[in-house]
């Protein structure tokens, strides 16, 4: 489900990263260049047991441990999950019936403006199924930090970051996360049940398709640059507002990273979401890992599943940071007020901030796969 749930751009601003320039437009891959692109893109190198792609000479324990978690451990979590997700749709299913969904522009609908006992029951569920599932997956123990705004003075700020304590503290109207595996997505459901950024394929999809509606996600072209693509942008920006002034709004919960990387490093951060100019709370995601590291990156998607399902134990660690206030100039400029946020991310989690994004994990990617020739191979910053 990760691959169908990313972050938006707001169409009309430009890529504030270094430029990127080819070395070489067709240049056949070989070791050389894929240990160059291993160290340029570090971001989204695997380093378990596994190594890049899941394809690694693993040690002969390790082997005999994964083939009898194969035919003992991963049919029982299949099972379970696909239980999971049923129960949940058809609680989904109960709860909307006779109810027409919340219809805006773009052709976006959702029932999580819902109110009563409809809208607790399939929050309260969703909550609990997620943390269900979570723990069918071997997270048994999730380890979560609440950073203290003043904590060690590493938090306050004089202008920008903290709102003043004589002051009413305001809502936040959107939770901003750093993007390492599809499973954030269960996590966040389990603590928050926010409102994500998906897919418009997502809003069709059996059993799932209606979950993300009760979610109030909103769905984008992905590849679209259009007028529309803007419209969609400036709904995720009022269902921003809506959450920072009704405290009854669904949240919204944004990968600004635009992908996933390996869980070390912090790509730059879509400008967007910030356009509203409404507070942010931050939290940092963790998977220590001995073995497998669940992190969606340079692996293919059945290798994830079968690792992930197969491993007996899973970690989470989570901190949550104090929410972001931003100052006037903050508000004035959306890339200041992005950048920031991202340093201070970075700084509180031991994150390596990075200048890549999804064009060069593509290029990645692909001289991974294999492929004969490489049409961008090599990249570098421009003087």
């Amino acid at each position: 489900m990760e691959s169908e749930l990313k972050d938006f751009d707001d169409g009309s601003t430009k890529d504030d990263r270094p430029l990127l320039n080819p070395i070489s437009t067709s240049q056949p891959v070989s070791s050389e260049n894929l240990d160059e692109l291993e160290e340029k893109f570090a971001a989204f190198g695997r380093n378990d047991v596994y190594g890049l792609m899941g394809c690694g000479e693993t040690p002969w324990p390790e082997k005999f441990l994964l083939g009898v978690a194969f035919v003992t451990l991963l049919p029982i979590r299949v099972v379970v999950a696909v239980t999971m997700i049923a129960i949940y749709y058809l609680i989904c299913r109960v709860c909307t019936l006779f109810s027409a969904p919340n219809r805006e522009e773009e052709q976006q609908e959702d029932y999580a403006h819902m109110g009563g006992w409809r809208r607790a029951v399939i929050v309260r569920c969703g909550k609990f199924l997620s943390r269900v599932m979570l723990f069918n997956l071997g997270f048994y123990c999730i380890r979560e930090t609440h950073r203290d705004s003043d904590r060690d003075g590493k938090l306050k700020h004089t202008q920008t970051g903290v709102k003043d304590q004589s002051e009413e503290p305001e809502r936040p109207g959107a939770i901003i996360s750093n993007h390492i595996s599809y499973l954030d997505i269960l996590y966040h459901m389990s603590s928050s049940f926010p409102s994500f950024v998906a897919k418009r394929s997502v809003a069709k999809l059996p059993l799932v398709g209606l979950i993300s509606k009760c979610l109030g996600c909103v769905y984008v072209q992905r590849e679209s640059k259009s007028s529309q693509f803007k419209g969609v942008s400036g709904v995720v920006n009022k269902r921003i507002q809506e959450a920072h002034q009704n405290k009854f709004a669904p949240m919204m919960m944004l990968f600004l990273e635009g992908t996933t990387t390996n869980g070390d490093f912090l790509l730059p951060f879509k400008t967007g979401a910030f356009l509203s100019k409404a507070p942010v709370l931050p939290v940092i995601l963790r998977y220590p890992y001995q073995i497998f590291s669940p992190a969606w990156d340079s692996i293919t998607g059945v290798r994830h599943v079968i690792f992930l399902l197969c491993q007996f134990v899973n970690h989470i660690e989570v901190t949550w940071l104090p929410v972001y206030y931003p100052s006037q100039e903050e508000k004035n400029d959306p890339k200041l007020y992005a950048e920031n946020v991202r340093r201070l991310m970075a700084r509180e989690g031991n994150l390596i901030l990075s200048d890549i994004g999804l064009a060069e994990k593509r290029i990645y990617l692909a001289a991974l796969n294999g492929n004969s020739s490489l049409p961008t191979v090599l990249l570098q910053k421009e003087d």
